[in-house]
């Protein structure tokens, strides 16, 4: 995973894009951003462009706004390990979702 810049904020939520090497580590980032969203039930748009995924996080029950909620996923997002992605990647891990 490639920097990435901070969380941009507006009144339309969070944003974020990260970077990757390729479309494999692109995927394995996204699976582990829907583990963390299905642990916070609380879940991010996402869009996925072949090494890149732009999330945004906002909270549609508060009238589509910015809640704890979004910037509580937005930090667990960023602590990711590099290293899980990777392993990931490398067929380490499984989409089975109850690994």
């Amino acid at each position: 995973m490639k920097d990435a810049l901070p969380w941009a904020e507006d009144g339309a939520g969070l944003h974020k894009t990260f970077v990757f090497d390729d479309f494999k580590a692109a995927i394995g980032f996204t699976v582990e951003v829907a583990r963390l969203a299905e642990d916070a039930d609380h879940h991010p748009d996402i869009d996925l462009r072949w090494n890149k995924v732009t999330l945004t996080l906002v909270t549609h029950s508060a009238g589509n706004k910015i809640t704890e909620k979004d910037r509580s996923l937005a930090d667990r997002i960023d602590k990711i390990p590099a290293e899980t992605v990777a392993l990931r990647t490398q067929g380490v891990f499984t989409l089975d979702w109850t690994a």
